[in-house]
């Protein structure tokens, strides 16, 4: 069945709800749909059911993630735990028109981060080719993330209307980018001069008289975490007073229902994407940024979808009333999709929300053993030739998985061979003079996986590849620091807008110090531990220290960076990365994953 017919269908279908699995075991088990009246009989004909499908930082992963990014853990009956492959737009595609199989009332919402630190299947064409897929597989309205800002204003707004690239054109001869078919919301992010919402602030879904209104925004600290120029000349304001201010606005034009898109997230207590997270008690298995977030938005609202993240949490969350209220996340790179239910009130025009002991919210597995979405298959194929050329070329070969995103502790191998990399690079009089090197964590997109991704063979990298673990092209930066800043920028890692979820930093060989977690803010990092090739710090000397652009702008909350003197700008992190892997490695001498020492950590 051609796609676009579908999505025409589906887009006149609906739901919504609260709460979550216990145990893997219960997944199978009937529910009642959260937001469901337990008088529900007495209103046949009254209310109707809508089921929201939904995801969230899906990143550009058109092909299954590989490695630690590619699975998910799910708990099993017994209480044991297991990986699951997961992810692929085939699949992501197909496992959502199967799920609106029997659901007249159906839509299909995200919550950011579609695109940017995307694979280079996707990244090489400036993200057109997921735009493209979400077309496709029936999205009908998503909030905006932070990466989307990544090439800033003018890119997210093309790939939204549509139009060929400003730099490398259309892609195709004779075809023009349409753009997405689906809104993008940007409540909260405003032009500084008119004051004017970037994209529109909410959407409005209607389907024989049953109406739900979404609103959009992204994380307040956007600024925090994009380079400035990906960002200039917007403003980010507060998530629940820019949610609270267009709830008004909606329910003042009739529409009760509404539903907010939120690119923030939280942090569940277990890893499983399965677990309960109401147990003890409503909300207790999730903390961070959204809980507040959740606590403090108006009750008009009547869930929330979520990420940023990239956790996989189905919550109940009471509102500012005490009523129970639905906040889920579908972790990251479309691994799962969330299916929620939201029963509908004709006479009131409004979501019926009661409390409810079965779950009414599920995150569900997009695994791998189901039939692929042919179209979709084709849509991969069609820009994988276009790639093939640059994305197939070796690079370099190692002996093992070495972990970057999927590492467990706060340093990965995969960050010393990066921030290694970059001193490599920079470490020559001519080439910035660099002593050492730090690399942001949230830089290093994956793994890099000793199984073949195609056809190069086991244990060769490919640059596309390299270009999924470091696809920002950030250019690199040797400033002067002292030995003073360069102590606060480790202390910052734990401390001010970091403390509650700290961003390790992946240092170069020879610097090493103590992670001490059992203290807390600046004081866990241990100052007389702090040491370069087994020399001490010195407050007063100079060092010249090689760090990405993005860092260097303070970003990722480190704003002591921005201090720094004498910029040397260099060549990019991903040139530095491949060139690396090139010299240190070959068929008959791999490189063996470093064993991620530098940093002692103390729990």
């Amino acid at each position: 069945m051609p796609a676009r017919p579908q999505r025409r269908r589906t887009i006149s279908r609906l739901t919504i709800g609260a709460a979550v699995l216990a145990t893997a075991a219960t997944v199978t088990a009937a529910a009642q749909p959260a937001g469901a009246d337990t008088r529900h009989g007495s209103r046949a004909g009254r209310t109707v059911d809508v089921q929201l499908l939904s995801f969230n930082d899906f990143h550009g992963n058109l092909e299954p993630p590989q490695g630690s990014s590619g699975t998910v853990e799910e708990l099993q009956p017994d209480g044991s735990k297991k990986s699951v492959a997961a992810g692929g737009v085939e699949y992501l595609a197909q496992s959502l028109r199967t799920a609106r199989k029997g659901h007249p009332y159906s839509v299909t919402a995200a919550a950011g981060d579609l695109v940017g630190a995307s694979p280079l299947l996707s990244g090489l064409f400036h993200d057109e080719p997921t735009i493209e897929a979400m077309n496709k597989l029936g999205l009908d309205v998503t909030s905006v993330g932070n990466h989307e800002f990544d090439e800033g204003r003018a890119e997210l707004t093309r790939l939204q209307n549509g139009g060929c690239h400003p730099k490398d054109g259309c892609y195709v001869k004779g075809r023009k980018f349409g753009g997405a078919d689906f809104p993008y919301l940007t409540a909260n992010v405003t032009d500084e001069k008119s004051g004017k919402t970037l994209l529109k602030p909410y959407s409005v879904w209607q389907h024989k008289g049953v109406k739900i209104g979404f609103i959009g925004v992204t994380l307040e600290g956007t600024p925090n975490v994009v380079s400035a120029n990906g960002v200039k000349g917007l403003k980010f304001h507060d998530e629940v007073e820019t949610i609270d201010k267009y709830a008004k606005v909606l329910d003042r034009q009739g529409v009760k229902a509404i539903v907010a898109l939120v690119h923030e997230g939280g942090l569940p207590a277990a890893t499983s994407y399965n677990f309960n997270c109401d147990s003890p008690g409503p909300g207790a298995g999730i903390s961070g940024p959204i809980t507040e977030i959740a606590k403090h938005v108006t009750p008009k609202v009547d869930a929330l979808v979520t990420g940023h993240t990239h956790q996989a949490y189905a919550c109940t969350i009471p509102d500012p009333s005490g009523r129970p209220r639905t906040v889920t996340s579908a972790a990251s790179y479309g691994k799962l999709y969330t299916d929620t239910t939201l029963t509908y009130d004709r006479r009131t025009h409004d979501i019926v929300r009661t409390k409810v002991k079965a779950p009414g919210a599920v995150n569900h597995v997009v695994n791998r053993t189901q039939p692929k979405a042919a179209d979709l298959t084709s849509l991969i194929a069609r820009w994988n030739k276009l790639a093939a050329p640059v994305a197939n070329r070796p690079i370099g070969h190692i002996s093992a998985d070495i972990a970057g995103r999927g590492a467990e502790a706060p340093e990965s191998p995969l960050g010393d061979v990066i921030s290694d990399a970059q001193l490599e690079a920079t470490k020559a009089a001519d080439k910035g003079g660099a002593q050492l090197a730090l690399m942001n964590p949230g830089g290093i997109r994956s793994d890099l996986a000793f199984k073949s991704s195609g056809s190069e063979g086991d244990g060769v990298v490919t640059y596309g590849e390299a270009f999924t673990v470091q696809p920002f092209t950030n250019m690199m930066n040797v400033v002067d620091l002292t030995g003073a800043q360069l102590l606060t920028a480790l202390q910052q890692q734990v401390s001010g807008p970091n403390e509650a979820s700290p961003k390790i930093l992946q240092v170069s060989k020879g610097l090493t110090y103590t992670l001490d977690m059992k203290k807390s803010g600046a004081d866990r990092i241990v100052k007389d531990s702090v040491k370069l090739n087994g020399a001490a710090l010195d407050p007063a000397k100079t060092y010249r220290v090689a760090l990405n652009e993005f860092l260097a702008g303070g970003g990722d909350g480190f704003p002591v960076l921005k201090d720094a003197k004498n910029k040397y700008v260099g060549q990019s992190d991903l040139e530095a990365l491949t060139a690396y892997l090139t010299a240190h490695s070959s068929a008959s001498d791999p490189l063996t994953p470093p064993k991620a020492d530098r940093i002692t950590v103390v729990k």
